[in-house]
């Protein structure tokens, strides 16, 4: 999270009293120590944070003027900063940096004049020059957001009144740089009783519900913020929800305009792959369903077990409904030989886990006449759907922050890079009865739902109708719920 090499080779020790001293901001009055601070603006995030200005109302709280440069210092305890910060106490204290040595010295020369630290001029104490720019927040005010940090670690409370999600990211991704993250995710719970904006809303019915960027770019500083600030319930509930409803960056039409490389566009520690290979999974999984019922309708097996003459037209009949239903619900293109086809086909990267189940619901149980009844697709698929639906109800889905930081090659869904066949890479999947009916799915932690739910949508291949098929002697990966 920024440039924290830039504090080490920055120039220390007595500001240049040939030049105009920064506003200085005692954080602590009896500080002993000057963090001069330099924030670096691009020009598209103070045009962001103009716009963003005209929206408010004027009854808020003003914000100060929006420049490309702006300096400010702060006065305050070494002591606190060692004891709170990892990152200042090697910075300050080991000597093989530049700025540990030239406090030692400023020290010295204030020893020398009988002068403690905590009563002297600012002119006088150490100073530190810190660059700080934009490019991981684009936050136009993050003087306010690093001052009230500093609070934080010195025990004040925070000055800033209107408390933003691009606030308290800002924070937490200061936190970061600086190593001081345990002082902060305490105090955003306890002090800043900060209320997370709702970025997710029910499906009204027959309507195509995607999530805006606005939504997703709250949604994704929630993921970071929970993740740096170890806000474990909360990291657990975004995660799911940016699974279930996805992703524009995920898009294979997304073209990068430059706009999305704030540092939650792409979520660090591997995040950002995992969620992406998790979605992808739980949609190839769903897609084969559809894909095996087609394959099924369209192979020279009879489908229609009542034995009549009108078996075989049965199977064509509902080979035909299923392919009108698949296509006017979008949940299947026409595509050809020809290039230009490929056009039809529509941008599914937003589209919600949760809908596409409904929609498959919908499924009508149409015949070909009074005798041929539960011929059709939708006898068939709602068991399935019924399975499906109870593994995305479980807390197997989301990424738990706890063994992700512990263990994240055990709790990965996505293969390592280079891995070699072992007895943990995908099998195919065979579905049974037994599975559609086992109570466990509808119950919160149930020992091996997350094995089951692992090896269900990473499967290399899915059977869905093994039974009737009488292929249960092929092998499984969860056939009986082996927790071994």
């Amino acid at each position: 999270m920024g440039d924290s090499t830039r504090a080490m080779d920055g120039d220390l020790s007595e500001p240049n009293l040939t030049e105009k001293l920064p506003e200085v901001v005692s954080i602590v009055e009896d500080g002993d120590l000057i963090l001069d601070v330099t924030f670096e603006n691009s020009k598209d995030t103070i045009r962001s944070a103009r716009a963003a200005q005209s929206r408010i109302a004027a009854n808020s709280e003003p914000q100060p003027a929006l420049k490309k440069k702006a300096r400010v210092a702060f006065r305050v305890s070494l002591k606190v900063l060692k004891g709170q910060s990892k990152y200042f106490e090697k910075l300050l204290t080991d000597s093989r940096f530049k700025e540990a040595r030239d406090i030692s010295n400023a020290f010295a020369a204030l020893s020398l004049r009988h002068v403690k630290p905590e009563a002297a001029e600012v002119k006088d104490l150490p100073w530190i020059k810190i660059q700080d720019d934009d490019q991981a927040t684009h936050y136009a005010h993050r003087e306010g957001a690093l001052s009230d940090l500093l609070r934080i670690l010195h025990s004040k409370d925070t000055t800033t009144k209107q408390i933003t999600m691009s606030f308290v990211t800002t924070l937490a991704v200061l936190a970061d740089r600086f190593d001081c993250a345990a002082g902060v995710s305490k105090y955003l719970v306890s002090g800043l009783k900060f209320k997370w904006p709702v970025t997710s809303r029910k499906p009204v019915r027959d309507e195509v519900s995607v999530m805006n960027r606005n939504s997703e770019d709250i949604l994704r500083q929630k993921i970071l913020v929970s993740w740096l600030l170890n806000q474990p319930a909360r990291f657990q509930a975004a995660t799911k929800e940016i699974i279930m409803n996805g992703s524009c960056r995920w898009s294979a039409f997304a073209e990068d305009d430059g706009s999305s490389d704030a540092t939650w566009w792409y979520l660090q520690d591997g995040l950002e792959q995992e969620l992406q290979f998790r979605r992808q999974s739980i949609l190839n999984t769903i897609a084969a369903v559809q894909r095996h019922f087609l394959k099924l309708y369209t192979s020279r097996a009879r489908q229609c077990k009542l034995g009549y003459d009108s078996s075989a037209a049965c199977d064509s009949y509902q080979l035909g409904e299923m392919f009108k239903f698949l296509t006017n619900k979008n949940l299947m293109f026409l595509v050809d030989f020809s290039p230009g086809s490929l056009d039809s086909i529509a941008d599914t990267s937003l589209l919600q886990v949760d809908g596409i189940l409904a929609t498959l619901r919908q499924c009508p149980s149409y015949q070909i006449d009074k005798n041929h009844t539960n011929c059709g697709l939708r006898t068939r698929i709602l068991p399935i759907l019924d399975f499906i639906q109870g593994l995305l109800s479980s807390n197997s889905i989301p990424l738990t922050r706890a063994t992700w930081k512990s263990n994240r090659q055990a709790a990965a869904w996505m293969p390592p890079d280079g891995e070699k066949k072992t007895e943990t890479q995908p099998k195919p999947f065979l579905f049974t009865r037994s599975l559609a009916g086992d109570q466990r799915l509808r119950l919160e932690n149930a020992m091996g739902a997350d094995r089951l739910a692992r090896d269900v949508f990473t499967a290399s291949s899915w059977d869905w109708t093994a039974e009737d098929q009488a292929y249960d002697t092929l092998p499984s990966t969860t056939p009986r719920w082996n927790l071994k």
